[in-house]
């Protein structure tokens, strides 16, 4: 192992700069050192290297909050992981000790930080993680299959804010890697009916081979009228995985139905008539991250096999072609990117 390594760092302006950065080393007691194996680039990257920006992050921290890798060394006081451990990594970080984690509400944790967006995270070839965010996994889980812990554990917090029925009719108005985490998990939890919409090509022909009842192009066709076509009424559950799509949401849930507001923007704004909550008594239910029950949770999944996770990825590419990767995921060509440094 030399004394430097290459990194993607945010360097403020829409800027990520490959950059040669020092090899970090285990300082803290509770520090475990990893040779990143695979990292995935999520939309929340995208988000930050925006002008202005959807998202905010530390200028000069090094990107990727969805990473695994094999720990290489740990702390003195860190003794649920030992080197050449895999591990997968929960890269919000709480406090434990706010109103809400004490409450037990940890995805509302007033301190909360996170690893890959204010603090240093896995475009790199090495990183280190306090070990509370240290998560073992089985050595015959695929690294780049590993990489997708995190966005896992945030979309089942999702599943679980509207719970998804057997027979339930959903709508997914985006079908980037949520929105197609949001349809494997739908189909798992039995539901009757899933349409998506989507306006890039790419993704609706992706999408269109996993088993879903419609595929639109909201640029072409109206979702209402398909959404109609296919239920009664509207749909039982709606989900925004885009995150500006609040009053399409509305035009296509059933009196009584709940709308999941999921997607990343936070300069988005849209126009709506309250009434329109009231009249048809909505259920309208915001999903932030997860709370600290959910990565175990994600973690069981991924040592099951259960869902067809490969299905997402779309592009393999090493750290030195990340940019690639970012191009592909504006323009929707891409679903999900894994980067191995």
């Amino acid at each position: 192992m030399g004394k430097t390594m290459l990194a993607a760092a945010f360097m403020g302006d829409g800027q990520l700069e490959l950059q040669e950065r020092p090899i970090p080393a285990v300082k803290n007691s509770d520090d475990v050192l990893l040779r990143v194996t695979a990292a995935s680039v999520c939309g929340s990257d995208i988000q930050i290297l925006n002008v202005p920006p959807g998202h905010p992050a530390t200028v000069g921290a090094i990107l990727g909050h969805e990473y695994t890798g094999e720990v290489l060394a740990v702390g003195n006081s860190v003794r649920h992981v030992v080197p050449g451990d895999h591990v997968i990594i929960s890269p919000d970080l709480r406090c434990g000790y706010c109103y809400f984690c004490q409450s037990g509400r940890t995805n509302m944790c007033e301190n909360r930080t996170t690893l890959g967006i204010f603090l240093d995270g896995g475009f790199a070839g090495y990183n280190v993680a306090p070990a509370r965010a240290v998560f073992k996994v089985d050595t015959r889980v695929p690294p780049a299959i590993a990489a997708m812990g995190e966005p896992l554990a945030v979309t089942l917090h999702g599943v679980g804010r509207v719970g998804i029925q057997p027979g339930d009719s959903v709508a997914i108005l985006g079908a980037g890697p949520i929105g197609t985490l949001f349809i494997l998990l739908a189909k798992m939890c039995g539901a009757g009916r899933i349409i998506v919409s989507e306006p890039a090509d790419g993704r609706r022909e992706y999408v269109a081979n996993l088993g879903v009842d419609a595929v639109v192009n909201p640029k072409e066709q109206d979702l209402r009228d398909v959404v109609m076509g296919l239920t009664p009424r509207g749909a039982d559950i709606v989900v925004d995985a885009v995150g500006a799509l609040f009053g399409q949401a509305m035009q296509v849930t059933r009196r009584g139905g709940k709308i999941l507001l999921f997607g990343v923007n936070a300069r988005a704004e849209t126009t709506f008539r309250q009434f329109a909550i009231t009249d048809n008594e909505f259920d309208v239910l915001g999903s932030y991250i997860f709370d600290n029950t959910l990565f175990p949770r994600a973690l069981k999944v991924l040592e099951s096999g259960t869902l067809p996770l490969e299905k997402l990825i779309t592009h393999r590419l090493p750290l030195e072609q990340i940019h690639d990767g970012i191009r592909l995921l504006r323009s929707g060509e891409a679903l999900k990117v894994i980067v191995t440094p």
